[in-house]
């Protein structure tokens, strides 16, 4: 990524479009490029402009936010995507994360987060607004995704390393990260992924995330 962050905000809400704007206009290397007030011009100006950062709303007139990041990845676009959002449900956390959603931010608190999610996101990280992610852990479902084993005992099957890089993961630590962390290599942090995600059934990219933002009081 370049010095200079180029960002596109869509939402149906002037007032939201401009607290944002003047959040992040703040920082002088960030610029923003564009707005949109639905899903069609939001993609439009996305594959017309190519932003580093597209910050849309998940619900806006036309196309969702949903619809146009399907639309995004078929155009292999670039442009890494933060969600803002007044749902809370896990079904609509996971679908972004499916779609390689890098943030998903709640409304209530964009102002203040917003900040946050463009700098993880420009590093290459994931972010979640921590009101969301504290929601998640609450109300967590019972029961493990893919017909996995039950979840007290594939976390009893990990090793202390294991469920240290479990809980590094659930803080949206990168590989790198942890190793530094830890003091080894970042292979070394790949190869004790794989067997977590051996060893709990997990398949799917972003399988082991959504497991360690989900049961993140358990790994301990």
């Amino acid at each position: 990524m370049t010095n200079t962050l180029t960002i596109l905000i869509a939402d149906d809400h002037p007032m939201i479009r401009h607290g944002l704007r003047e959040a992040i206009e703040a920082n002088e290397a960030w610029q923003i490029v564009g707005e949109a007030e639905n899903g069609d011009r939001a993609l439009e100006l996305i594959v017309q402009l190519r932003p580093t950062i597209a910050i849309l709303d998940i619900s806006m007139p036309g196309r969702d936010g949903f619809d146009v990041v399907q639309s995004l990845r078929q155009k292999h676009s670039p442009t890494h995507v933060i969600f803002l959002t007044m749902y809370r449900e896990v079904d609509f956390f996971r679908r972004a994360l499916d779609l390689e959603v890098y943030g998903y931010v709640l409304k209530d608190s964009a102002v203040i987060d917003v900040i946050s999610a463009i700098t993880a996101v420009s590093r290459g990280e994931h972010y979640t607004s921590p009101a969301l992610t504290s929601y998640l852990i609450k109300n967590r479902s019972a029961g493990p995704p893919d017909g996995s084993a039950e979840w007290g005992l594939g976390l009893q099957s990990l090793s202390p390393a294991e469920r240290r890089v479990l809980e590094l993961i659930a803080e949206y630590k990168t590989s790198k990260d942890i190793a530094e962390e830890l003091c080894t290599s970042p292979r070394t942090v790949e190869t004790h992924r794989a067997n977590i995600s051996q060893k709990l059934g997990l398949h799917g990219r972003h399988a082991l995330m959504k497991f360690a933002l989900e049961h993140k009081s358990s790994n301990s």
